[in-house]
């Protein structure tokens, strides 16, 4: 950030991602909605440039300053979807966090029937840094596949490949041995990670998938970590593999000291709608499926 830029202040956009709002598009999103007032005005662009969050409201609720940039590794299970709200009801990641988490934002997604690593965090500016191609980190999954291999192809997309006016870079395949026909698994790193992409290309190859998951990204693994669970990434770690974002902002990420678990439920805005039928919540120390658990990080996140 150039000295002037520091002395008239960041965008709004950018400043209310690192809030935890949403992401940079989705608070340029709620812009142009209108849900965004500075003092009671609305906000006309997203180029906006504030000094402070003082008197700004998202859907007239106060947003509060930008905390501690902070990085969770969650193991994301199949037959959940990465959104805040499904019209059709389905379960969400989102809903499965603990409740002693924040409001927290995905690095780029992973489809319903997809599992593994999914990382989330508090920081709306860091989840898009996190997700430019141009840091070249690695996606890497494990697939199990079945069908025949069309050979020219699974070449070709090793090399970079064109489907349905599509481009993809080029990634890396590696087979744990060549088999026709039966179920077989490989290992396959992405730069990207566009829509279904580790899908489209294997099925230019010949070859349908039948199980992936996502073991790491960029420097982050999913190692042991058991599915459905999360944990955080140490700051040191996060400081030390993402210095290039830390490095653009005014201010410096301090260790997060955790907070005792508030009992009150306050009031917020971008609430879940309950589900019908919804069971009593099971109060085991593992994951909560509480169906209206991120209306309350929404709340406590704004309090």
């Amino acid at each position: 950030m150039s000295e002037l830029n520091k002395n008239n202040g960041e965008r709004i956009a950018k400043v209310l991602a690192r809030s935890g709002v949403g992401s940079r598009r989705a608070v340029e999103r709620m812009i142009d909605a209108g849900m965004v007032k500075i003092d009671g005005k609305t906000v006309q662009s997203p180029a906006t440039l504030i000094k402070s969050v003082q008197g700004i409201t998202v859907d007239d609720q106060k947003v509060n300053a930008p905390e501690a940039a902070r990085l969770w590794i969650y193991h994301k299970p199949t037959g959940r979807l990465t959104t805040y709200y499904d019209p059709g009801g389905r379960p969400t990641i989102f809903e499965a966090l603990p409740d002693n988490m924040p409001r927290v934002i995905s690095i780029g997604r992973l489809d319903l029937n997809t599992e593994g690593l999914l990382l989330l965090t508090n920081d709306g500016g860091l989840a898009r840094w996190l997700e430019l191609p141009s840091t070249g980190w690695i996606r890497s999954y494990r697939v199990r596949v079945n069908g025949r291999f069309h050979h020219k192809r699974l070449e070709e997309i090793t090399k970079g490949v064109t489907i349905d006016g599509t481009n993809y870079r080029s990634v890396e395949v590696e087979l744990d041995e060549r088999k026709e026909g039966v179920n077989q698994w490989l290992t396959i790193r992405i730069k990207e990670g566009k829509n279904r992409e580790v899908r489209k290309l294997l099925e230019y190859a010949g070859l349908t998938v039948t199980r992936l998951l996502r073991t790491s990204y960029g420097p982050f693994e999913l190692k042991t970590l058991q599915r459905g669970s999360v944990e955080e990434v140490a700051v040191s770690l996060l400081k030390q593999n993402c210095d290039g974002y830390f490095q653009t902002l005014s201010t410096e990420v301090n260790e997060y000291v955790t907070p005792e678990k508030s009992k009150s439920k306050g009031t917020g805005w971008a609430k879940t709608k309950p589900k019908k039928n919804a069971k009593p919540k099971n109060k085991h120390h593992s994951l909560t499926k509480d169906k209206n658990t991120n209306a309350r990080k929404f709340r406590s996140r704004l309090k």
